[in-house]
């Protein structure tokens, strides 16, 4: 067998968020800090406009993170007590938690092939108290949103979207937030755009829930500094926001390497009958992936994991290891079989922008390397 050289390989490098533009974005924050630009002044109006124009709605409002921003464009939408939003359990708890502190009921229901939420899943969860669906369009895929939509239209509910992996991702030409009354994105640093610190926005095409999500986002004040409506403190900080502006110039490359990563997996996994892997990029028309994970199925997936950390390569089980439904303090009482033999084989392999193609060709003769020797190296 080749002797594969060794070589480190973090699940993602955190440090070169920074370091890969420190000068350009010292730049930005040093204009930002002589100008004292430090709260809802024209940076963050400007990333907003440019980021509504890019992504092809209406209106985006900047907020602290997207767990606030789905909170914020549920309370928009009308959803709160005696309401049930129904999503899939294969997401991260945020997105259970902004529904609970709504004060609506979050009901879990299973994700499909895709990892994304089961359409049929969804129907059969309906209730007379069903107020939304909220699709969670994980690892920068957007789910089936015609099947969606049209059980929505069919029993007169709402869609919210947990767009937080997924900005640019698109579903047959439309992008990933903007199907429903409201999404949010995150822009954590470890997003597909990252700011350097927690970040996050919330979409729409109605104007009423965009001004209810200005109220809301800032202590409830309307205009003339009124306080109208019980709100929250959750702005995106303007020098965060100009940092995500001067890097949204930049975001289609950024897309565009993750998806070159991805056929580089395929091209040297695809064969592999222990793995799963997700759907290479432009394998499905109706879909335009931004790849913010590389998310796996594979055999013996925890020996796997510690094979590959012994060699240097970081990877990842989301959420701990459970889906939101299986953390019992929560009150969950649901068994979703799926998707808990599911979360017994995923697995994240490194997956950024600052990954090599030596890089994922290493991770990759190591994944090889592991199951035809049978596990032993």
């Amino acid at each position: 067998m080749q002797t594969i050289t060794r070589k480190t390989v973090p699940f993602f490098d955190y440090p070169k968020v920074f370091t890969s533009q420190e000068a350009e974005l010292l730049a930005v924050i040093t204009d930002v800090g002589r100008r004292g630009a430090f709260i809802l002044q024209r940076d963050l109006a400007q990333f907003e406009e440019n980021l509504a124009r890019y992504l092809g709605v209406k209106y985006v409002v900047g907020v602290a993170n997207a767990t606030d921003g789905l909170l914020l464009a549920l309370r928009a939408a009308g959803i709160g007590p005696g309401d049930e939003v129904i999503f899939c359990s294969h997401t991260m708890v945020a997105t259970a938690a902004a529904i609970h502190f709504s004060g609506a009921t979050p009901v879990p229901v299973e994700c499909g092939a895709d990892h994304l939420i089961d359409p049929a899943a969804v129907e059969a969860a309906i209730t007379p108290r069903t107020k939304a669906i909220l699709p969670t369009q994980l690892n920068g895929r957007t789910a089936n949103m015609a099947a969606l939509g049209a059980i929505a239209e069919k029993h007169g509910l709402m869609i919210v979207e947990d767009a937080a992996q997924a900005l640019g991702s698109r579903f047959r030409g439309k992008a990933a937030g903007t199907f429903g009354v409201a999404g949010a994105v995150s822009f954590y640093p470890a997003k597909t755009l990252g700011c350097l610190g927690d970040g996050g926005c919330v979409m729409t095409n109605d104007p009423a829930v965009y001004d209810k999500l200005l109220l809301l986002h800032d202590h409830g004040r309307d205009a003339s500094g009124e306080v109208v409506v019980w709100g929250l403190n959750s702005r995106l900080d303007n020098l965060q926001a100009a940092i995500l502006d001067f890097k949204l110039k930049q975001y289609d490359q950024v897309v565009a390497r993750r998806r070159e990563i991805a056929s580089l997996y395929q091209e040297r996994l695809g064969d592999l009958p222990q793995l799963r892997l997700p759907p290479a990029p432009d394998s499905d028309p109706d879909h335009f992936d931004v790849f913010q994970n590389y998310e796996i199925e594979a055999e013996d997936r925890d020996a796997l994991r510690a094979y590959l950390r012994e060699r240097g390569i970081g990877t990842l089980i989301q959420w701990g290891g459970k889906a939101v439904h299986q953390f019992p303090k929560l009150g969950f009482t649901q068994r979703l079989p799926y998707i808990e033999s599911l979360f017994t084989r995923l697995l994240l392999l490194p997956m950024h922008a600052f990954l090599t193609d030596d890089d994922v060709a290493y991770v990759s003769d190591c994944i090889r390397e592991f199951y035809l020797s049978g596990g032993q190296g």
